[in-house]
């Protein structure tokens, strides 16, 4: 006689109680009653024969076997959606849900330029957008969270495919009367003697930035950071020292109302490479494939 299996109800119940570890939270983010919550947890619980949540007055905690079977639960949930959503793409690309995840330093310069034509072209896709830093965003994509991810390489992502979209060359950006402006190129050597505005640690743009000067990460002076490329801006235009700028920005207009000005680095490949990011083996590659064509269609016009 063949065991009873969990449900994919089930499985969604305990992986909301698992995510806001309060038994009402779940069940409104799950948009049933309390009590039908429950009472699916209770049902999985006999199913597996074993104890998956340890109720308290205060708080819910999982069991061993629970913290365990939350994460079977998730990836079963997550393929379930891949495979309604890759059903949906064979019928008709770019016609459903996409949730793509965009680092600060991409996200307001590249994604003005390719929205619209996305929306013109695809109707009936629903992209809903993250900003975040690159790391969060990749552990969002390997849990399943977000199924793409609109980014800087190089950076270590984990078993991933990659579309690569363009080259973003880096160049200096500093005070109109600094002597550096003066020079059509600037060459490493100059740029490492200046004080250099960076992000701060966190932001893949600091290390891309370091790379193009030739500068480490250990030898580099930690007083001046900033959170945003505007920051970096404001900070080079009242004369605290210069930084890089990668082109994606400087064509998104991000010098306007400044003082400065920017110039080439006379370094080989000063640049990070945009690209479309997603998890090896989705059922959606042909569909994140034809994303990253119209994207890269859409940041040359």
């Amino acid at each position: 006689m063949n065991k009873p299996l969990p449900t994919l109800k089930q499985l969604r119940h305990f992986a909301a109680l698992a995510e806001h570890r309060h038994f009402g939270k779940a069940a409104a983010a799950c948009f049933v009653t309390q009590s039908t919550l429950s009472a699916s947890l209770k049902e999985l619980e006999e199913i597996l024969q074993a104890p998956l949540v340890d109720r308290t007055k205060r708080q819910v905690v999982l069991t061993p076997l629970g913290e365990e079977t939350v994460a079977r639960a998730r990836k079963l949930l997550e393929d379930a959606r891949e495979l309604t959503l890759a059903a949906q793409a064979a019928r008709e690309p770019l016609s459903g849900t996409v949730r793509l995840g965009v680092i600060p330093t991409i996200a307001p310069f590249l994604l003005p330029r390719i929205l619209p034509g996305l929306r013109t072209a695809y109707p009936k896709l629903k992209l809903y957008l993250r900003e975040e830093q690159t790391a969060p965003l990749v552990a969002q994509l390997q849990d399943g969270h977000l199924d793409v991810l609109l980014m800087a390489l190089p950076y270590v992502s984990g078993n991933v495919e990659t579309a690569e979209l363009f080259n973003d060359r880096f160049s200096l950006a500093l005070p109109k009367d600094h002597p550096l402006a003066r020079q059509r190129k600037i060459e490493a050597s100059a740029a490492r003697r200046e004080t250099l505005l960076l992000l701060e640690d966190g932001h893949c743009l600091r290390d891309h930035a370091l790379s193009a000067c030739r500068i480490g990460a250990k030898s580099h002076a930690e007083a001046f950071e900033a959170t945003s490329l505007q920051t970096l801006v404001q900070m080079a235009a009242n004369g605290l020292g210069v930084t890089l700028l990668p082109q994606l920005a400087i064509d998104g207009g991000i010098l306007a109302g400044s003082n400065l000005v920017t110039r080439p680095m006379a370094v080989d490949e000063p640049w990070r490479e945009i690209a479309l990011v997603w998890r090896k083996g989705t059922g959606r590659r042909e569909e994140f494939q034809l994303l990253a064509k119209e994207i890269r269609k859409l940041a040359k016009a």
